[in-house]
């Protein structure tokens, strides 16, 4: 059998004398074009052969080509052309890649008449021909859309879109395919070309909407799916024909449709009109989300849902996804109880990760949880019906589907819920022990979403059998249940908090006999579980009988794993939780913990740089093996306090810090500041002597673009400042301004506001002369964002400099004044002499004003303040 693809042997010998005589002086790479090049000698052979030697071609490429000779490179250009109809798919396929691959070398520049070859070719009688080219176009929108719709190459979308979307009718539908997805490539990022006739091209995707071919079905979902974000307005007029058009595809034969479909309602959710265009079709699509919501025999099979008992079958390295350190961020507590960040919550429906990532099931509860969260209550006439049949039925299939949706609607319905739970949960609390491991698995998981609810009831009533039965849980005989039942346990801990006091006993029993039962991944989760206990519970966790039930364990680990071992991530975390929790009782194991950070750091640094001196001689290390090891440090130093000293003393950690705290990874230094804060909290005198060095880059590192870093900064320099007292003084021109600029920002996230209040008070607490002159400048924002944190040390110190400055700079606050009787009245109850304070100043404005003054601006006070600050303040 023939194929086209052979260069004669005369150019050939053409090009390998070029080659010979070109003067690249990297004997290397002439070697490597020769072998590619004898390589296209070879590629006569058959299909898998030239299709490798192909692919080596385009690796070659990737790797060498702008030291191509250019005889070479104008060889390989016009062969791919010229081999782009090829009979083979797989042959168009790579010759298509190798001409993307060459295209994003940034060679579509250099390659003229590359695009309008392309787009001739597309007319051509030969289906191969055709195919091929739509192929590598298709590559080509997806790796270099966006030089595509620049002016560098005279835009040559303007052609080409209207010529795409003349082939949405082609009679081939592996054509329309390629159309489709190859106008897909410019909806999200608004392409002036494609918008000019947005128009058509939605008329064309109607018209392609009951396509008999799958993959065409599949790239008019997406088109729509994208439109929804990008051209809502010129769907809307359609809106109704397109909801009934995507509830068919979303129950389409074909998987990947009804998956692209699905995604549909996703984003719908998330748009202002999704509430008014989509009550009306509720009723039908409520079923169709919960329908999707089934497991697939397929899925079945994947996850092994037969296998009940693998808890001893070792886990695959591939199952155990990377796990990410969330580096401290100080932050202010407040009002209510907890720390109320936005936090990123770990309960997404999240039950079959190590399969695919994202399918029909995941998506339809997505679908539903964003739809409760629009909806609310309303949703739930459309819900409870199906519920009532799903979640008694007699097959575990369905059953576990109705789990489920019970777990998908939590948030969005809690309220309309409630008068079912006393029924729902404990019926929940049996199926934990189901015989199907993935009922009891989504069972955790469901019972999780509804924690908040179980800890507000009596303890007796759900929370206890509910912890009975998980910790059961966690010690089952199937590595799925073990895993969703840890991961619910952590979310209960964080809601019951010291409610679980009483049972630590129990629960730690339960956990440290995981340690022994546990495979590699689950294991990981444990760590976090207890962690999330330590958190929970605080210094509940230091008694001498709970200490020598959990240390030992965990010590073993430590011991078992080497510096290099990414698992000491969790590990590190989990005991950072325990030492701040155990505090004093802590100390014995402390030593050897402590002087294995170091080391972690210290070689870090020192990988670091080697690698900056000789990047092809030393790789570049995984600095995370540094983070966590300062974020250990801090939770050291918090818990030991004082009994840090010695470990100090005898350590280099303070130079090791300098060169942390310059590093360019912005996870390095925001770790690195918050372990300054909490040195200069625990043992000062060590931190003392560095202070010169710090100062500069504390202040350089005040720059909001990096939150966390900026945050920590601004915190270390406010513990600082309280130590330095008057020493502080020649250190204050190198933040000041920086702090004063932050607070006034608008859009700054309420931690970095509070920190920068607090750090300003504490400024001007220690230095009042530097400060105050500033004071107007700040007063009514410091105001505004310490008035919702709870009374404590912090805040304590920060008032007290806020009123030694208004003593030193009364007319600083005059303007503001409201904003300041305000933020005193956010007091419960401050320590007498900083009442004292309060009262002296309010008393001060009041007589100066005189009482009438003082009656009419009063009157402008909500009723409450007026009432407080008569009570407590006498004015």
């Amino acid at each position: 059998m023939e194929y086209e693809w052979k260069p004669d042997e005369q150019g050939l010998q053409q090009i390998l004398q070029l080659l010979k005589e070109s003067q690249s002086p990297d004997t290397t790479i002439q070697r490597t074009v020769q072998q590619f090049l004898n390589s296209f000698k070879v590629t006569v052979l058959y299909e898998p052969t030239r299709s490798l030697s192909g692919l080596i071609l385009k690796n070659n490429v990737k790797a060498h080509f702008q030291n191509f000779p250019n005889g070479v490179t104008d060889f390989i250009k016009s062969e791919c052309l010229n081999n782009i109809g090829d009979s083979s798919p797989l042959i168009r396929a790579t010759v298509g890649i190798l001409i993307t691959t060459i295209a994003s070398k940034g060679e579509l520049q250099n390659w003229p008449d590359l695009l309008p070859k392309l787009c001739s070719l597309l007319d051509s009688e030969d289906y191969n021909t055709c195919e091929g080219a739509f192929g590598a176009l298709q590559k080509i929108c997806e790796d270099s859309a966006e030089i595509l719709d620049s002016d560098v190459l005279d835009r040559p979308l303007n052609i080409m879109i209207p010529k795409f979307l003349q082939f949405f009718k082609h009679s081939s539908p592996k054509i329309r395919s390629h159309a489709v997805a190859c106008v897909n490539q410019f909806i999200i990022s608004r392409t002036q070309a494609l918008m000019l006739h947005i128009d058509s091209f939605i008329e064309n995707l109607f018209a392609l909407a009951g396509d008999e071919e799958p993959e065409v079905r599949k790239n008019v979902c997406r088109a729509l799916v994208m439109l929804l974000e990008v051209r809502m307005d010129r769907l809307l007029p359609h809106m109704h024909n397109i909801v009934e058009y995507m509830l068919q595809r979303t129950q389409d034969q074909d998987e990947n449709v009804a998956l692209e479909a699905c995604e549909f309602w996703l984003t719908l959710a998330e748009q202002p009109i999704c509430k008014d265009v989509l009550i009306r079709h509720l009723p039908k699509l409520i079923p169709v989300l919960v329908n999707g919501m089934k497991y697939s025999d397929i899925d079945i099979i994947l996850l092994k849902g037969d296998v009940e008992e693998d808890e001893t079958i070792p886990d695959s390295e591939q199952d155990i996804r990377p796990r990410f350190h969330r580096s401290r961020t100080v932050a202010q507590q407040h009002d209510e109880d907890g720390i109320e960040e936005e936090d990123d919550d770990d309960d997404e429906i999240d039950d079959d990760d190590t399969i695919s990532d994202w399918n029909l099931r995941k998506c339809s509860a997505a679908a539903l949880d964003v739809l409760a969260n629009v909806y609310r209550d309303e949703l739930l006439p459309h819900i409870l019906p199906l519920l009532k049949e799903l979640l008694f039925h007699h097959e575990w299939v369905v059953k576990e589907s109705g789990i489920l949706v019970l777990g998908a609607i939590a948030e969005g319905c809690m309220q309309g819920m409630i008068p079912y739970l006393p029924e729902l949960i404990p019926h929940l609390i049996q199926c934990l022990s189901d015989k199907k491991a993935l009922v009891r698995s989504i069972t955790c998981w469901t019972l999780s979403r509804y924690a908040h609810w179980v800890v507000s009831q009596p303890p007796d009533t759900y929370l206890k059998p509910l912890m009975t039965e998980l910790l059961k849980r966690i010690l089952d005989s199937n590595k799925r249940v073990q895993e969703a039942a840890c991961s619910a346990f952590a979310t209960l801990e964080e809601e019951a908090c010291t409610e679980l006091v009483p049972y630590l006993a129990y629960i730690l029993d339960t956990l440290v006999f995981a340690f022994s039962k546990y495979q590699h991944k689950n294991l990981l989760i444990l760590y976090d579980a207890i962690g999330t206990l330590a958190d929970s519970v605080g210094h509940h966790l230091n008694k001498p009988e709970y200490i020598q039930m959990l240390m030992p364990p965990l010590i073993q680990k430590w011991n078992m794993l080497k510096d290099e071992d990414k698992d000491l991530f969790p590990l590190l975390e989990c005991l950072s939780s325990v030492a701040t929790a155990l505090q004093s009782g802590f100390l014995p194991y402390c030593e050897p913990v402590y002087q294995r950070c170091v080391n972690l750091v210290q070689k870090t640094l020192a990988q670091a740089m080697l690698n900056n001196a000789q990047p092809d001689q030393y790789e570049a290390p995984d600095k995370d093996f540094m983070i966590v090891a300062l974020d250990l440090l801090s939770g050291l130093a918090e818990g030991l306090g004082g009994n840090i000293e010695q470990l100090v003393a005898r350590s280099n950690i303070l130079t090791l810090m300098y060169q942390c705290m310059q590093d360019k990874m912005p996870e390095v230094r925001q770790s690195s500041f918050a372990l300054l804060g909490d040195l200069t909290k625990a043992c000062f005198q060590h931190v003392k002597p560095c202070i010169a060095d710090f100062m500069p880059i504390l202040g350089t590192n005040l720059n909001p673009e990096f939150i966390s870093v900026c945050n920590n900064a601004t915190w270390a320099i406010g513990e600082i400042s309280i130590q330095m007292g008057i020493e502080m003084q020649p250190y204050i021109p190198m933040v000041l301004h920086q702090l004063v600029e932050i607070i006034n920002r608008p859009n700054t996230p309420k931690t970095l506001l509070e920190n920068t209040a607090i750090t300003i008070g504490r400024l001007g607490y220690v230095c009042p002369q530097e400060v105050a002159p500033m004071l107007q400048q700040f007063i009514r924002p410091w105001c505004t964002s310490l008035r919702n944190i709870r009374d404590n040390e912090e805040k304590d110190s920060a008032f007290r400099g806020i009123c030694t400055m208004i003593s030193v700079n009364p007319s600083g606050v005059i303007q503001d004044f409201i904003f300041f009787c305000d933020a005193v009245a956010s007091w419960i109850n401050p320590k007498d002499d900083l009442r004292d304070m309060f009262c002296k100043i309010l008393h001060g404005f009041k007589n100066q004003v005189g009482d009438e003054n003082w009656r009419r601006f009063s009157d402008q006070f909500p009723l409450p303040l007026k009432e407080r600050l008569a009570a407590f303040y006498g004015v």
